[in-house]
């Protein structure tokens, strides 16, 4: 059985976490929230236990894990030759949503890197997140609490539906704050890139490290970073994502959902609420995200407001795009990769 523990987000039980923290040392599995979505945790460093994570999340060998740390002592044990960037930016954002990708040392197992010779690290900003970290004595990896390439958990009952049963303890302190995850960087490159955008916007990298480039490509091997993959974040339904301005992507999406339901299709639309005036008497289902105005609003709705639409049986989810500045490119990549990039975009319309 799993077991759920309701927890003090801001002060979390010391028996409880010291509990869960003796679970990790011997190499069982514990789901706990950071500040970005819930994380599946296990002992960073030990072979079998992150043999078991992957089999519990039916994630592939070639997907690399995130190593979490509590304090900036620990990023010397688990990775070398560190440039001087990332101790800027460890400074300034941890503990955050940034991952620091770093040639790791030899003590970091090969199943936590994809046999890759770099390590992905972070320290989560969340009182539970940390306490348990510090407490377990060991790094602890951590991808996403939920079946691999399904939309990721942003509360307790989120990991439950995807996880009951596969692994031991599911620490509940509420809501994710964030609700997208950490932004990625690698710093092995010439020029600092951003291999998954995340909580952390790209223009708060370059205000401290100058031009930050942008990873875009589709991957034919190992990804350097989780959640590079072209399909992830999935919801069960068809999605297709509308990429362009506001009143194109409201006339589009009223004509599409028009046609579909014609059709005979169960369609859902995941919108702002400016949107929704435009399509308010489609007989669909609508998930309204909130204000364009507000990113960090949408991205704290946007895997809730997946996973509602996806239970409700649709066999079409059409969405929108809310740009590429701050939050709006994690937004945009996790939407596009949702979508399995099946893309509508207003300047390839005729």
């Amino acid at each position: 059985m799993t077991r759920v523990v309701p927890m003090d987000p801001q002060h979390p039980d010391p028996e409880v976490i010291a509990r869960a923290a003796e679970i990790l040392r011997r190499g069982g599995l514990v789901a706990f929230p950071t500040e970005t979505v819930y994380g599946l945790g296990a002992n960073g460093l030990d072979p079998n236990a992150l043999a078991r994570l992957f089999e519990a999340k039916g994630r592939p060998a070639t997907d690399p894990v995130i190593l979490h740390i509590a304090d900036l002592d620990a990023l010397p044990l688990l990775a070398r030759e560190i440039p001087p960037a990332a101790w800027t930016l460890a400074r300034r954002f941890w503990p955050g949503p940034l991952t620091m990708v770093l040639p790791k040392q030899p003590v970091v197992p090969d199943l936590a890197t994809a046999g890759l010779p770099t390590v992905a690290i972070r320290m989560p900003a969340h009182p539970v997140a940390l306490a348990l970290i510090r407490a377990a004595g060991v790094p602890i990896a951590a991808p996403s609490a939920n079946r691999f390439g399904h939309t990721s958990p942003t509360t307790a009952q989120h990991v439950l539906e995807d996880l009951e049963g596969r692994i031991d303890m599911i620490l509940d302190a509420g809501p994710a704050p964030i609700g997208v995850e950490s932004t990625v960087v690698d710093l092995t490159r010439p020029v600092p890139t951003i291999l998954r955008p995340g909580g952390l916007p790209r223009e708060d990298l370059e205000e401290t490290l100058g031009p930050v480039a942008v990873f875009d490509r589709s991957l034919t091997g190992p990804a350097p970073a989780p959640g590079m993959l072209p399909k992830h974040y999935a919801p069960r339904a068809e999605m297709v994502v509308l990429i362009g301005p506001g009143d194109w992507i409201r006339l589009r999406l009223r004509e599409l959902a028009t046609r579909y339901l014609q059709e005979g299709y169960r369609v859902g639309l995941l919108i702002a609420e400016e949107d929704r005036p435009a399509v308010a008497d489609l007989p669909a289902e609508i998930a309204t995200l909130g204000s364009e105005r507000d990113l960090a609003g949408i991205a704290r709705r946007l895997y809730p407001a997946m996973r509602d639409l996806d239970a409700r049986g649709l066999d079409l989810i059409l969405a929108r795009d809310f740009g590429t500045q701050g939050l709006g490119l994690a937004i945009r990549d996790r939407l596009v990769r949702a979508a399995g990039g099946r893309v509508m975009r207003a300047e390839d319309s005729p």
